[in-house]
């Protein structure tokens, strides 16, 4: 992975990304607050929901063991896997067994995790990503910048100049002419494809059953028309019965899009029975851990075991929306990727509890209410502890300043004695600060501005008399 410092820093500076995140963020909140204000229930189905994912990652083990037990009797082949490479593994074993040569992908952060599509072309096989922001990052090179809208660091101007390229079409900035473009190119692979891939929003423990959420339609295509069909999930998705999902259901597009429900939610609990018209002949059900273990172990960590991918804490993190989703060098971005990537991916993304400023808004728009800022401060106060070599300096200078912050506390009772030090603090400060920032100081604060720039002190005049 990539250092976070320095990458955000780069993120900062372009000003053209943050004005492409600020409007596709804004637009998303907007939408999310219009949807919450006409579901009066919708705080009581979060907290319902929550209560949900609470029980059923506190039985972990019992419910997979049900969910196994119950898709192998529907027909399925499940694979447990204890990490990401034994994932791979499995799933380019099953395309080359059958002789797959073009796999068609839904929409899926955990097949990102796994870096499932490098090992399937690596062995041979044309993989498509078809949910349509996907499909755009696919052919630029580039991964997703965000859990739910892969392509939200892109204009219609950049993908019409993509398609224009990658594509050889005329260009076209017209939302509905590039959605054409892919729709013809991809109804062509799908009819040709001889294996499916997607993730999972939800896994039924009661029926075994794997429920796809999604908008496009791609993922009802990917998981019914190739012949062999594999869903790759997390081992947090399962919920205990059927009844539950409905709870789900409401608050999920709701947060994640700004939608009443999503326009496709496809049940899948086997392959094709005799009789049916459709379907799949083989289903395979890969169920990952990956580090999912090492957060159920930790009695605060494993409330983010709750999460539901839906990205919303990403569309209100001001950090996320001033830098994007590539500056983090993770699968997953924002406050969510934060927390949970160091279980994930160990030392590489140890700098990403840092990336926050605690402002709690995504402890406020997540569906099950994770308190994402306290999950934020365990994570720092064990990297505290840690000596490791990876950890950069400035977070364990800040974190051993809390004495000192303690001894301001008490001066600050004083507010002349205030007064005082602030205008000397603006003195000194004056000559190091560029407009109206000071990018280095000296060297007792050097380690602030390793890791950020510091606002100018100003010296305050004598006060303006108010108008009566």
């Amino acid at each position: 992975m990539q250092d976070f410092v320095a990458s955000s820093a780069r993120a900062a500076g372009d000003k053209e990304l943050r004005r492409k995140l600020e409007h596709a963020t804004g637009h998303h909140l907007e939408l999310v607050a219009a949807m919450r204000a006409d579901f009066p229930a919708y705080d009581d189905e979060r907290d319902t929901a929550r209560k949900i994912k609470e029980a059923a990652i506190g039985r972990l083990d019992e419910l997979l063991v049900e969910l196994k037990e119950r898709l192998e009797a529907n027909g399925c082949k499940v694979f447990v896997a204890a990490r990401a490479d034994e994932a791979r593994d499995y799933i380019v074993s099953v395309a080359r067994e059958r002789g797959a040569r073009v796999v068609v992908k839904g929409k899926s952060m955990t097949t990102e995790e796994i870096e499932l599509n490098a090992a399937l072309a690596k062995a041979g096989c044309d993989v498509v990503e078809t949910d349509l922001g996907e499909y755009i990052v696919q052919i630029r090179g580039e991964r997703p910048s965000h859990i739910i809208t892969p392509a939200i660091h892109l204009s219609k101007e950049d993908v019409g100049a993509t398609f224009s390229e990658k594509l050889g079409v005329p260009y076209t900035a017209e939302p509905e002419a590039l959605a054409a473009v892919a729709r013809q190119r991809l109804r062509a692979t799908f009819l040709g494809a001889d294996m499916g891939v997607t993730g999972v929003n939800f896994a039924i423990a009661e029926t075994g059953t794997i429920v796809l959420i999604e908008n496009e339609g791609n993922g009802r295509l990917t998981s019914t028309l190739p012949e062999t069909f594999v869903a790759v999930m997390g081992i947090e998705k399962v919920i205990p019965e059927v009844a539950d999902l409905s709870h789900f259901l409401e608050i999920l597009a709701r947060t994640a899009t700004g939608q009443k429900l999503t326009t496709y939610v496809n049940l899948i609990s086997g392959p094709r029975r005799d009789g049916d018209s459709d379907g799949p002949r083989e289903v395979h059900v890969v169920i990952l851990d990956n580090g999912r273990s090492r957060m159920l172990a930790d009695p605060v960590m494993r409330e983010a075991l709750y999460c539901l991918r839906c990205g919303a804490c990403l569309n209100v993190c001001p950090v996320y929306r001033r830098i994007g989703g590539h500056a983090y060098g993770s699968t997953y971005p924002g406050p969510i990727g934060s927390i949970v990537s160091p279980s994930l991916f160990g030392p590489a993304a140890a700098q990403l509890p840092f990336a926050s400023t605690l402002c709690g808004a995504c402890r406020d728009i997540c569906p099950v209410r994770i308190d994402i800022p306290r999950i934020l401060l365990h994570l720092r106060s064990q990297a505290n502890e840690d000596k490791s070599k990876e950890m950069p300096r400035w977070p364990r200078a800040a974190m051993r300043a809390r004495a000192g912050v303690q001894r301001f506390a008490r001066l600050a009772r004083h507010p002349r004695s205030i007064r005082m030090l602030s205008r000397l603090a603006a003195t000194v400060a004056r000559p190091f600060a560029r407009t109206g920032y000071m990018r280095w100081m000296p060297p007792a604060f050097r380690n602030w501005t390793r890791g950020r720039d510091f606002p100018a002190p100003r010296l305050r005049g004598r006060r303006t008399p108010r108008s009566k």
